[in-house]
C-alpha cells in the first residue's frame, strides 16, 4: 500500500477570560487539570490522529481571553479551518463575551456558514445552584444567529473530566472526518508554547505570522480538496442543537 494521505486543519478556541479554554485543551491533550488560572496569550498545541486510512494532523490553537493583542486575533480568525467557542455556565457575562467573539468571525470570514462551529459551556461541575446560563438559551440564540451553520453546543467540565472528549469528536463530525474507535490510534507528537511574559507584543505577532503563513502554504490545496470531497457526500450547512 502507499504512504496514507495527509491533511492538517487549525482549530481556534475562543472565550473570554478564565471559563476554562486552556484546561479543556489540556484535559483532552494530556488528560490533566490544574485549579490555577495563568492567563493565557497564545498556546499552539499539535495532534495526529491515525483515522485508518489517512493521517490528520490538528493545530488547537489556544487564545487569550481579551482582545489585547488585535492583530494576532486577526490572523487567529483569519487561518481557523474550525472554531471552539467557551463559555462558562455560571457566568452570564462569559456569554456575551462568546457573542463578541462570534461577531468577530462573522465580520472577517465571508465564509462563516461554511467553517465548523462547537459552543462549549464549561464549568458544568458549578452547574447546580450557581448556573446562570441555560443550554437552552443558547440553543436559541445559535437559532436566530447561526441558522444554516455547522453549529453545535454542548456543555463539559474540564475538571471532572466530562464530555471533553465528546466536545473534539464533535469537531471531528461537523467537519465531516470519522473519529477513530481506538483511543491509542490518537499520539501527541509536539507542543508550541507562547508565553505573553517572555515576548513583547510586536514579537508575539510576528512569531504567530510566521506560524500561519507557513501553515497556509503547507495546507491550502490539501484542504481545498478535503473540503470540495466532503461536501459532495454530505449536506452542508446544517444546524445542530442537541
Amino acid at each position: 500500500m502507499g504512504e496514507k494521505a495527509t491533511y492538517h486543519v487549525r482549530l481556534v478556541v475562543f472565550g473570554g477570560g478564565g471559563v476554562g479554554k486552556s484546561a479543556i485543551l489540556k484535559r483532552f491533550l494530556l488528560n490533566t487539570f490544574s485549579e490555577k488560572h495563568s492567563p493565557t496569550v497564545e498556546d499552539l498545541h499539535y495532534r495526529e490522529f491515525d483515522l485508518g486510512t489517512f493521517i490528520l494532523k490538528v493545530d488547537f490553537l489556544d487564545t487569550a481571553g481579551d482582545n489585547q493583542f488585535p492583530a494576532m486575533r486577526r490572523l487567529s480568525i483569519a487561518n481557523a479551518q474550525a472554531f471552539l467557542l467557551v463559555y462558562s455556565v455560571n457566568s452570564n457575562g462569559s456569554f456575551e463575551e462568546l457573542k463578541k467573539c462570534f461577531g468577530e468571525i462573522r465580520e472577517q470570514r465571508s465564509d462563516f456558514p461554511e467553517i465548523p462551529l462547537i459552543i462549549v459551556g464549561n464549568k458544568l461541575d458549578l452547574a447546580a445552584g450557581r448556573r446562570e446560563i441555560l443550554k437552552e438559551d443558547v440553543a436559541e440564540w445559535i437559532f436566530c444567529e447561526m441558522s444554516h451553520m455547522r453549529v453545535k453546543v454542548m456543555e463539559c467540565s474540564a475538571r471532572d473530566n466530562i464530555n471533553v472528549r465528546e466536545v473534539f469528536k464533535a469537531f471531528l463530525q461537523l467537519s465531516k472526518i470519522s473519529f477513530p474507535a481506538d483511543t491509542t490510534a490518537l499520539h501527541r507528537r509536539s507542543s508550541a508554547h507562547a508565553s505573553g511574559s517572555s515576548k513583547s507584543r510586536s514579537s508575539e505577532e510576528s512569531s504567530v505570522q510566521r506560524r500561519s503563513r507557513s501553515l497556509i502554504r503547507r495546507v491550502s490545496k490539501k484542504m481545498t480538496k478535503f473540503r470540495d470531497s466532503s461536501h459532495s457526500d454530505t449536506e452542508t450547512n446544517e444546524c445542530i442543537t442537541s
